[in-house]
């Protein structure tokens, strides 16, 4: 090879390379710079994940020991071929109850810095131990939970070589419970790797509800970002759960969580729908909102909203295409959900692109628990 051959065909590439590049940063420029991909999901310094963590949380996570009465495992509310949620309007309660708010799904629950619908965690540890407390949830006590998991040799010797504990700390069970939870994450759907420079990766429906999702639709004014919520509490007027007035026990719970969250005497007399945020703040304003939930891996996790009264996405989309609903809150529904007058055809490709927000299913096999035993005999 001669060497002005070789600066001719080294000028060749070193032209493709630019034209490969000036490409990808003009596809790059193309994406919508209100959204992202996931990257990977952030671990608190106090709480660094580990394999060994990771299989003790996810043992913990199916065992009904964590509950009040052993058989209320995490998994219960949260069911692996069930979207990891639960496919009902309002989740599953603690025997003898009911709960009173539909189940999230806990895929991506890593990325989020409100947990639970009126953002009553900050973290995925605070989650793990309200809802193994909560009173239609787990409804159990630490000190009885942690008093099982002592009679477990198997929990006994992962509770010290994870964390060094000479008995199992019921403590340490919601740290491994929540570095299990920061392992179910989903990053490589459609919309992830069309946003990462995939073009392929969307079919035509999904990029014009794309361009409807950012532009006429409105949706990514508050579902933005890698996580597709920017974690905001809003008023939506989505209907009453119907369950308050024809449901015993729904009535019972109703009437528990509003005082036990704490409302005057007139407000337990009168309401009739689920307050939200006003429990946390207690501000008026704040009557009738809930945080925005992710968009991703909805595929998988219907009925919608924080009670369940949106069966489908197609429900969903048409419910905000007409600019909301009404609920009992009224002065404070955000004036941000206003008719979109969108066509069939730009329904259709909502959805599309709705879909590309979730990949495969993520399934799991239940473990095997491990078994109870009587404590050793202390030795003299």
């Amino acid at each position: 090879m001669t060497p002005n051959l070789l600066r001719t065909l080294t000028a060749a590439a070193l032209a493709a390379t630019s034209l490969v590049a000036m490409a990808t940063t003009a596809n790059a420029q193309e994406r919508p710079a209100m959204l992202a991909p996931l990257g990977p999901p952030p671990e608190p310094l106090d709480n660094p994940t580990t394999p060994e963590k990771v299989e003790l949380g996810k043992l913990l996570f199916f065992d009904g020991r964590l509950s009040g009465n052993g058989a209320m495992p995490c998994s219960a509310c949260h069911i692996p071929d069930a979207g990891w949620d639960f496919p009902d309007k309002i989740s599953l309660g603690y025997p003898g109850t009911t709960h009173w708010r539909n189940s999230q799904t806990i895929i991506n629950s890593a990325y989020y810095g409100k947990l639970f619908w009126a953002g009553a965690s900050k973290s995925l540890e605070g989650q793990a131990r309200s809802a193994a407390r909560g009173g239609v949830a787990g409804n159990g006590e630490d000190d009885m939970m942690e008093a099982r998991l002592a009679f477990v040799p198997e929990y006994r010797r992962r509770f010290g070589e994870v964390f060094g504990d000479v008995w199992p700390n019921v403590r340490n069970a919601y740290m491994a419970i929540a570095a299990f939870q920061r392992t179910l994450v989903q990053t490589d759907t459609p919309f992830d790797n069309y946003m990462r420079g995939d073009d392929g990766a969307l079919s035509d429906a999904q990029k014009r509800g794309l361009d409807l999702f950012t532009g006429k639709a409105g949706c990514a004014r508050c579902h933005n970002g890698a996580l597709l919520s920017n974690e905001k509490y809003y008023n939506l007027g989505v209907p009453p759960y119907d369950g308050w007035e024809t449901d015993p026990f729904a009535q019972i719970t109703f009437r528990f969580e509003i005082y036990a969250k704490g409302v005057k005497q007139d407000m337990y007399r009168s309401l009739k729908d689920d307050p939200g945020l006003y429990f946390r703040t207690k501000q008026k304003d704040d009557m009738g909102k809930f945080r925005v939930p992710s968009l991703r891996y909805t595929k998988y996790t219907a009925p919608y909203m924080h009670n369940g009264m949106l069966e489908t996405l197609e429900d969903v989309i048409d419910f905000y295409d007409a600019g909301g609903g009404t609920n009992d809150f009224a002065a404070t529904k955000t004036d941000l959900i206003q008719p979109l007058g969108l066509s069939d055809g730009e329904k259709a490709d909502l959805l599309a692109f709705i879909e590309s927000l979730s990949g495969e299913r993520m399934v799991m096999d239940f473990p095997d628990i491990p078994p109870s035993e009587p404590l050793p005999a202390p030795s003299n």
